[in-house]
């Protein structure tokens, strides 16, 4: 796994908020990275919170009510000063406690979970932005380094012995179940870990963009340890 110092030239880092989000990608550059290094217990933050479900949104108001201890109130305070970072931006921020994510079984040959290497998609002009502040930290793929999946002619294949159809109506099923958003990462390439605590703004797919979407994956968590992370 590859780290920050050497990154491909596809990612730009920055040392504030205000050029995470201003900074404008480029050329090959379709992921900004806010680097921090951030102090406070995170750990404590998902211990305290109850975890309802293998995923647990948790909202302002149950954070404001969490007993923390100095370290814990440090981590709240991140926490909620990047919700209203993001927020001010006109971003819907949603914070987690992730145990694991649900896996698509539909078609074992090609899920299309989470964990599998993927692009956002949207109708509108919008990045995405994550922070894992506890956990295993999430992952990207240099574009170089990935390949459509419905462009590897076994996989292709396999997907068509599932439809009936036109080659047309095919590459509309392959859009509607997302199946062109994934990539199969080359056999040499090395996912870059995204870190914990930098905050990240990635490109989408979405009409109008002049970059490729960024590539990038869920972790696999480690056994009885949750995620603490932030998205929208």
């Amino acid at each position: 796994m590859t780290d920050l110092s050497s990154a491909e030239k596809h990612i730009h880092c920055v040392t504030n908020f205000q050029d995470l989000v201003s900074t404008p990608f480029n050329a090959e550059i379709n992921a900004i990275c806010w680097t921090r290094k951030l102090t406070g217990d995170f750990s404590e933050i998902v211990k305290k919170v109850a975890q309802r479900e293998n995923i647990t949104e948790i909202e302002q108001e149950e954070l404001y009510e969490l007993q923390l201890s100095e370290q814990g109130q440090l981590a709240r305070e991140i926490l909620l000063n990047d919700m209203k970072a993001l927020k001010a931006l006109g971003a819907s921020p949603v914070l987690n406690v992730i145990k694991y994510y649900d896996r698509d079984d539909t078609y074992p040959f090609f899920p299309t979970d989470v964990y599998s290497f993927h692009a956002d998609r949207s109708p509108i002009p919008v990045d995405t932005f994550l922070c894992t502040y506890y956990g295993e930290p999430s992952e990207i793929l240099p574009n170089s380094k990935g390949r459509k999946k419905v462009l590897i002619p076994e996989i292709r294949d396999e997907l068509k012995k599932k439809f009936h159809g036109s080659e047309e109506e095919f590459e509309a099923f392959l859009s509607e179940h997302f199946f062109d958003l994934h990539y199969q990462a080359e056999p040499e390439s090395r996912p870059i870990s995204l870190g914990l605590g930098n905050l990240w703004r990635l490109a989408v797919d979405h009409p109008g963009s002049r970059v490729p979407p960024c590539i990038h994956r869920a972790p696999k968590e480690k056994p009885g340890q949750s995620r603490l992370l932030l998205i929208c």
